[in-house]
């Protein structure tokens, strides 16, 4: 048993053989009464993960969750977090920091808050996910480093996807179809669903289409984007959105709706406008999966929006700036 610092490359063995220990009944039968209960009471402690959550480049905290009920002095303690791949963040030697013990990855990217043994890891990235382990043991001079406590901590990260953004790939052709594209990038994890929601005064349908998902290879980030053909009648406003659903933790992300506005001719009767158009019950597309309602997000159409006319009589319009609310 060291009387020093734990060293980098022992510190899984080292715990692993007090693990081995524990099962073979060495301390229980080597040890007094008081001592034998508290290392169940140990044993009972790692018995299951926290888990907590961090966002890309920001702060995470790991707690050990130690409950120091007899008051022993940090300079009686021996604490040190390390990761599930062997590799060691932090360790407080009777109350010394051990920076050399600590591996380059994690190297001035810690800090601990004295107080409640909890472990700041800043700069997070997307490869700081995974298990964490906080390891307290007592130091004894008769008797070495005594096991009292240990907290494992499962480590996952997020990353907030940017709004969507709606581009028209291509004008109307002959049959009224355009074709749009939508992207998000630098995004963690992977979204559940990525689609379009095409809304006309009666209904709003919901067009799925075939996720693109590109990994940055320094970050780990995710960018994401969708390609679809629209079919949109004259005879109709309409509103297209894009909408991006994260993980369930993650706030559903709107774009700003794309506007195609009808411009009536001058003079034109209104009831002739009207027979037009419900004369002409609009063909779904293929790729229509079903009918949701919106109604809670619809935006004012056309409202003190800069637009522009085009020669099919119809005026498309995009907004400046869009929101981003959940549904």
């Amino acid at each position: 048993m060291p009387c020093c610092g734990v060293p980098r490359e022992c510190h899984w063995a080292y715990t692993a053989g007090l693990r081995r220990l524990r099962w073979m009944g060495v301390y229980a039968s080597t040890m007094g009464l008081s001592t034998t209960v508290l290392v169940m009471a140990f044993l009972l402690s790692g018995a299951a993960s926290m888990e907590r959550q961090a966002y890309f480049n920001k702060t995470g905290d790991l707690p050990c969750e130690f409950v120091n009920s007899e008051e022993i002095s940090l300079a009686d303690l021996v604490v040190f977090w390390q990761h599930e791949k062997k590799m060691v963040l932090y360790e407080l030697y009777r109350g010394q920091e051990k920076p050399q013990n600590v591996n380059a990855i994690y190297k001035n990217r810690t800090s601990l808050d004295q107080y409640n043994l909890t472990l700041r890891l800043h700069n997070v990235q997307i490869k700081d996910k995974g298990l964490y382990q906080c390891f307290i043991h007592h130091f004894k001079e008769s008797q070495g480093m005594i096991p009292i406590h240990q907290k494992d901590i499962n480590l996952s990260v997020l990353a907030n996807f940017s709004q969507p953004e709606i581009m028209l790939i291509s004008n109307r052709t002959e049959n009224s179809n355009i074709n749009m594209t939508c992207s998000s990038v630098q995004g963690y994890p992977k979204p559940k669903k990525m689609y379009f929601l095409l809304k006309t005064i009666n209904s709003t349908y919901e067009y799925d289409a075939d996720m693109k998902i590109i990994q940055d290879d320094d970050t780990g980030l995710y960018n994401v984007s969708i390609s679809l053909s629209f079919l949109v009648f004259p005879e109709t406003n309409t509103s297209i959105f894009c909408v991006l659903q994260p993980e369930s933790t993650q706030i559903q992300l709107l774009s700003q709706p794309y506007n195609i506005e009808v411009i009536r001719a001058e003079g034109e009767e209104s009831e002739q406008a009207n027979e037009r158009v419900e004369n002409r019950t609009p063909e779904r597309s293929n790729e229509a999966q079903c009918v949701v309602n919106i109604s809670k997000t619809d935006p004012d159409l056309g409202a003190g929006m800069p637009s522009k006319e085009i020669s099919s009589g119809v005026r498309e319009e995009k907004h400046g700036r869009g929101i981003q609310e959940p549904f």
